[in-house]
């Protein structure tokens, strides 16, 4: 048995309201931009995904059964507030609040995140999402009510999950811009509508609670593919562009002086006011968040010249060479997500909680347990390249939390990518009865816990 982790280490498990809940149409909840989406031939529609609605009760009790001490969960902006900007729904606010309530009772702390990716249907309709100023101030307003409510039980928040995906060229689906132009101008403006909505509520966290909020991204590491001096800068860019970039926001209330005078140079508008300023100066992060699943290569080869640094992985990333990799292509490289932990605590010294790390695979139920024995095998080695971080380069971690605890619609709506420990019975098409089956790698987790890091074998 090798060294434990910290004592309050937090172990447990993410998603998004989207993804878990369905009763897309119940409680009083308006749609969102998922609701109307169609299913295809590789993905679910949205309408039921897991029915963690009306089974929380039954998902709580698993978590709690595994040992877990904590759960991030979405709230989902449609269900609380129906139209995005208009009178909000209690019903719906009650049902965070009895979730909140029953995580507290089985001895699991809750972390709030306030938007992933399912822009309210009506707000997307009328101002194409975070494109428009109207909406940061929706979300501020929406985001202030969820504090006002939660705050005092609720002790970690977050406001966007991967927060730095809103500078890439799939901001403009997440971002709810359904008919905007899509421009430079207008994926700069996009993203840094989305950090002045960050700032206003965690603002308001910290003026009206104890609670703690930080930033969170999506951090890929990404490596050059050779030794050559373009391979090597165009990886330093898209780490300053799409990671460090935001981080200097969440910690220091300015953005890179690299990027700011590449927006100066490009004469890019991106509607910053001085109002945006002052609030990014009173901005201060408690931690700072990511999820981490795998890791990519840059060639600057094949990157066409003038093409921004935020568009460099849309011509130029490979795989990495090598690696074991999921039906998907996503390899599995621990010692990017050690880097990861470290270099950006080098930097910052910002507590790092990394909150989605895991692996998805294709399986089938035949009424024996599943011998999911390479999703321990990922498990296993993330956890150990965290205990490298915290032991050897001495990183201050509060906590690990896998995605997931049970089988969930993946972000692309595929049943069949399947990230849990526990079994959902359903496919794509057919509901059947939603049966939770605990996998091989539920009870290998639990051990985790209960060693609290130290049992990894």
């Amino acid at each position: 048995m090798s060294q434990a982790l910290p004592k309050g280490f937090l172990w447990g498990n993410s998603t998004s309201s989207m993804q878990t809940e369905g009763a897309w149409d119940e409680g009083g909840k308006g749609k969102s931009v998922y609701d109307v989406r169609p299913a295809t031939k590789d993905a679910s529609d949205w309408h039921v995904a897991v029915d963690d609605y009306h089974r929380y009760d039954e998902d709580i009790a698993l978590m709690a059964n595994q040992g877990m001490n904590c759960y991030r969960f979405q709230i989902s902006w449609s269900r609380v507030c129906p139209t995005g900007d208009g009178e909000f729904n209690e019903e719906g606010i009650k049902f965070y609040s009895d979730l909140i309530d029953k995580l507290i009772k089985a001895g699991i702390t809750p972390m709030i995140c306030l938007y992933h990716f399912d822009m309210p249907l009506a707000l997307a309709e009328k101002y194409n999402g975070f494109a428009s100023r109207h909406v940061v101030e929706a979300f501020i307003r929406f985001g202030a009510k969820m504090v006002d409510e939660f705050a005092d039980r609720v002790p970690y928040w977050i406001t966007f999950n991967e927060q730095n995906l809103y500078f890439m060229s799939d901001a403009y689906r997440i971002a709810g811009d359904l008919n905007g132009e899509r421009s430079t101008n207008a994926l700069y403006t996009i993203s840094h509508h989305v950090m002045a909505a960050h700032a206003g509520v965690a603002n308001y966290l910290h003026a009206h609670s104890e609670a703690k909020i930080g930033g969170m991204l999506a951090y890929s590491e990404v490596y050059p593919a050779s030794s050559k001096p373009l391979d090597i800068m165009y990886a330093r860019q898209l780490d300053e562009f799409l990671n460090k970039n935001l981080i200097d926001v969440f910690t220091a209330g300015h953005y890179s002086t690299e990027v700011m005078n590449f927006v100066k140079t490009h004469d890019i508008d991106m509607d910053f006011t001085e109002e945006d300023k002052a609030s990014f100066a009173a901005l201060k992060s408690d931690f700072f968040a990511f999820s981490y699943y795998r890791s990519d290569q840059i060639n600057s080869d094949k990157v066409p010249v003038n093409t921004i640094p935020n568009q460099y992985l849309d011509y130029g990333g490979e795989p990495v060479p090598g690696q074991r990799v999921n039906e998907w292509g996503w390899n599995i490289d621990p010692l990017g997500f050690r880097d990861i932990l470290t270099k950006v605590y080098n930097q910052y010294h910002l507590p790092m909680f990394p909150i989605e790390n895991g692996i998805g695979i294709r399986e089938t139920y035949t009424g024996k347990e599943i011998q999911d024995d390479y999703r321990i095998d990922y498990h296993r080695v993330h956890i150990q390249a965290l205990k490298d971080a915290v032991y050897q380069d001495g990183v201050d971690v509060i906590g690990y939390l896998g995605w997931g605890l049970i089988d969930i619609p993946s972000s692309s709506g595929n049943m069949d990518k399947r990230y849990g420990m526990v079994y959902v019975n359903r496919t794509n098409t057919d509901l059947r009865d939603l049966k939770r089956v605990p996998k091989k790698s539920y009870a290998w987790f639990k051990q985790v816990i209960a060693s609290n890091g130290a049992q990894l074998d």
